[in-house]
């Protein structure tokens, strides 16, 4: 989608700090981290929410999670933990309407979220 900034950094004309990126998903910090290390991985097609997957999607759930282990590995916080989650409409805290996981860790998490 022309106007999805998470498309257009996936496709590399909106700059970001990429952490991670094949030929399925990118990752890259968040602008407003909540956790010293937060990150996002989106995947490169379009995807509105998690409630848009399809079954098909299940590889590609895959390689999302595979991402957010590596960065988590390279940042440091793979032994710690991380809270990984997704939001789902405006009412749940989504902001921009492609599918995306939220990776927070390098701080104790408290529950419940918010």
């Amino acid at each position: 989608m022309e106007d999805c900034v998470f498309c257009g950094i996936a496709e590399g004309r909106v700059p970001s700090e990429i952490l991670y990126s094949d030929e399925r998903v990118v990752a890259f910090r968040d602008i407003e981290p909540q956790a010293p290390v937060h990150f996002l991985v989106v995947p490169r097609r379009h995807v509105e929410s998690a409630f848009h997957l399809k079954g098909e999607d299940g590889d590609l759930l895959a390689a999302m999670f595979a991402a957010a282990r590596q960065v988590c590995s390279e940042l440091g916080v793979e032994s710690s933990g991380a809270r990984i989650l997704t939001n789902v409409g405006p009412d749940a805290g989504q902001v921009v309407m492609h599918f995306h996981l939220h990776v927070l860790g390098g701080r104790p998490m408290g529950w419940p979220p918010g």
